[in-house]
């Protein structure tokens, strides 16, 4: 998918809204393929490419609507392994997102980031929209 693809899909959450009773959507814009060499090394350059496009994608919504908060999700896990309750989608996006770039705009939060379940799987180019707050 190009970027401008991954603004659409991001336009489509938007105006989507929350009619199904929900408080967020997740969207995978795009999903690695491979990213391993035939003597069973990893390619580092993938996680690279995916924090490049998340960067250029981050740049024109930072055109569209200022600075993005920048959302470390290590200390929120480790809170919700504490036993804290967590609000979703900052629960499970801790599991796998490192970390967000978060933009405010019209009541909602729009979100960022690279994620991998665990070290063998795919990265990808996540998108959330929420209007829960994120953790403090």
């Amino acid at each position: 998918m190009t970027t401008a693809d991954h603004l659409a899909a991001i336009d489509l959450l938007r105006a989507r809204g929350f009619d199904d009773g929900t408080d967020h959507h997740l969207a995978e814009l795009a999903t690695s393929e491979d990213f391993w060499e035939d003597d069973g090394t990893r390619r580092p350059i993938v996680e690279d490419q995916y924090e490049a496009e998340r960067d250029g994608l981050g740049a024109l919504l930072t055109a569209r609507w200022g600075e993005p908060r920048k959302l470390d999700l290590g200390p929120v896990l480790e809170r919700s392994m504490e036993g804290e309750s967590i609000p979703e989608p900052w629960s499970t996006l801790s599991c796998h997102t490192p970390n967000l770039r978060l933009w405010r705009a019209d009541g909602r939060w729009i979100g960022l980031g690279v994620s991998q379940w665990d070290k063998e799987l795919p990265f990808q180019l996540l998108a959330v929209l929420t209007t829960v707050d994120p953790p403090v």
